[in-house]
């Protein structure tokens, strides 16, 4: 039996035996009833190093399942799929974690990826990365938290749940290029008892990875929602967003300044061609949707 590397994900309908997801398939449209369906329920599970999902009801709890409306793989033909290189085809679907770090005066920390990285240079996320063999999604969280902030937190302090899952495809549009790497994003919201100015003297980030930060607020964030990608119309800004905001840049070296961004660099739109540009990733706007749900009363 080969020696397993990596953790994949693995499907299973009907109560079938879970078999590794294909590269170029749709995740959620293995278990969407319609073909342009964007939001299923499942169940998952992290077992044997292997991530499963289940149908909804199978086993274990219900979360949401969601893609894009322009994922490429709800709209890549068969000739397309068919020009994909093998070693490509050959990777499966990876899961990653991202940690969406609430502190106790209700802020959430937010990194900016560094310009030298291959997938999503200069994009603002969560601190996170893959699920390495053995590990739990929550342990995962909280040593990628660590690896490339510096914030440590121990699992017993702090009170976590899983949010959704999000189908990540690199590039995000087919009108840049093929799809290159697919994930399954678990993104988990951890509750801190340390406010925002607290952790953030603990700030250590890795500049080979983060270049740097910000800790948003539920006003801001509504912002950065409002900014839906795949839509046309232009983006109407609230009257009540600030003009700029305070970040920490992260220099080469790790060094760390205070800096005024301008608020509407996060409510930039993915772009359907050419370079990217800096803003908030699809996959973290709908995270932080989630993220607002959980502050109505009664959530």
């Amino acid at each position: 039996m080969e020696k397993v590397r990596r953790i994949l994900v693995h499907l299973s309908r009907d109560k079938s035996v879970p078999q590794c997801a294909k590269f170029v398939q749709s995740i959620t449209g293995h278990f969407a009833r319609s073909p342009i369906d964007d939001h299923v329920r499942v169940n998952c599970s992290l077992e044997n190093n292997r991530f499963i999902l289940y149908e909804a009801g199978e086993k274990g709890s219900q979360t949401q399942l969601t893609r894009a409306s322009f994922c490429p793989f709800k709209h890549l033909t068969d000739s397309e799929a068919a020009a994909i290189p093998e070693d490509i085809l050959d990777r499966g679907v990876d899961v990653g974690v991202a940690v969406l770090l609430q502190t106790a005066n209700q802020r959430l920390l937010l990194t900016r990826r560094a310009a030298t990285l291959r997938i999503f240079p200069n994009v603002w996320v969560p601190p996170g990365g893959h699920v390495e063999l053995d590990e739990s999604l929550l342990d995962a969280g909280l040593r990628e938290l660590k690896e490339e902030t510096g914030l440590e937190l121990n699992p017993d302090e702090v009170s976590s749940q899983l949010l959704g899952l999000w189908e990540s495809v690199f590039p995000p549009m087919l009108s840049i290029g093929p799809p290159k790497r697919h994930h399954i994003v678990t993104y988990m919201l951890l509750h801190s008892t340390m406010s925002h100015l607290q952790l953030q003297a603990c700030l250590k980030p890795e500049p080979a990875e983060v270049s740097g930060c910000l800790w948003v607020d539920s006003s801001l964030v509504r912002a950065i929602v409002s900014a839906v990608d795949g839509e046309e119309q232009p983006v109407q800004l609230p009257s009540n967003l600030p003009h700029t905001i305070s970040v920490v840049e992260v220099s080469s070296t790790g060094e760390l300044r205070e800096a005024a961004m301008a608020a509407s660099v996060l409510c930039n739109r993915a772009p359907a061609e050419g370079e990217d540009v800096e803003r908030v990733s699809t996959g973290t706007k709908y995270a932080l949707d989630l993220w607002l749900r959980t502050l109505e009363p009664g959530a």
